[in-house]
């Protein structure tokens, strides 16, 4: 059966002209619709974040984080959407695919051109197939954070777990760690499928839990995979974790 799901794109240029006249061109072609628009490479990762596309068309000289930065974080992504270049510059050519671009257009972009830059960012090779239907199953969901480096994108998948203290919370991820203004209940309510609320404090990565424990004194813990970390769990919600695990090691049997 042949996939008729248009593919989603995002344009990010600071030139607003300059996104009206690509998304005009995109628009033009059958299997592709324009899910965001960015002004700069800040806001491409946050859009990137959103609407998941799969294909970023990326100007390279914007300001703040230009598109070369922008397109390095999005290349240390599990399954990062395919990059192409779209610049009024001919010598970041070889920087452009350094970074793994599928392709590098000069403006003015000619239709044809981005028709077929997009056709060849479509024709994926097996195993990126089975990282995309990885990234479906998984949600393929990321949490743009902006932070003293600029605006980092956390892979759902790879959070252990996030510590609220006072006004912000601390993502514990397979990266590092990365202090955000987001709060637990904004977490929680927009990655319910990743998130498992285990304190008033916390909130769990659910891919991680590994066993629920309880000491002599009656105070609940939680076991992580994967990291050496003992997560106290309140009285409040051991209840909730304790029916998860019995699911979870339910729908494994």
């Amino acid at each position: 059966m042949i996939n008729t799901t248009p593919r989603n794109v995002l344009i990010a240029d600071d030139e607003p002209l300059a996104r009206e006249r690509i998304r005009r061109l995109v628009e033009a072609l059958p299997d592709y619709r324009v899910c965001g628009e960015a002004g700069d490479g800040h806001e491409a990762l946050d859009q990137v974040a959103r609407c998941n596309p799969d294909v970023v068309l990326l100007d390279i000289r914007m300001p703040g984080m230009d598109g070369m930065e922008a397109a390095e974080r999005l290349a240390a992504l599990d399954s990062p959407p395919a990059v192409i270049f779209c610049t009024a510059y001919d010598h970041y050519a070889i920087s452009a695919f350094e970074v793994q671009a599928v392709a590098y257009l000069l403006k003015p972009v000619r239709r044809e051109d981005l028709a077929d830059a997009l056709a060849r960012a479509s024709r994926i090779n097996r195993l990126q197939l089975q990282a995309l239907q990885a990234r479906d199953r998984n949600g393929g969901e990321q949490l743009a954070v902006k932070s003293h480096r600029g605006t980092e994108l956390i892979e759902m998948g790879q959070v252990y777990y996030c510590e609220a203290d006072q006004k912000y919370v601390t993502v514990h991820h397979s990266q590092g760690e990365t202090l955000t203004d987001h709060t637990l209940k904004e977490l929680e309510a927009r990655f319910p499928d990743h998130l498992l609320r285990i304190h008033r404090h916390t909130l769990v990565g659910v891919r991680y839990i590994r066993s629920l424990t309880r000491d002599g004194d009656g105070h609940w813990f939680l076991e992580l995979t994967d990291r050496h970390a003992r997560l106290p769990v309140s009285r409040r919600h051991a209840s909730t974790v304790r029916e998860w695990l019995n699911e979870h090691l339910a729908g494994q049997g």
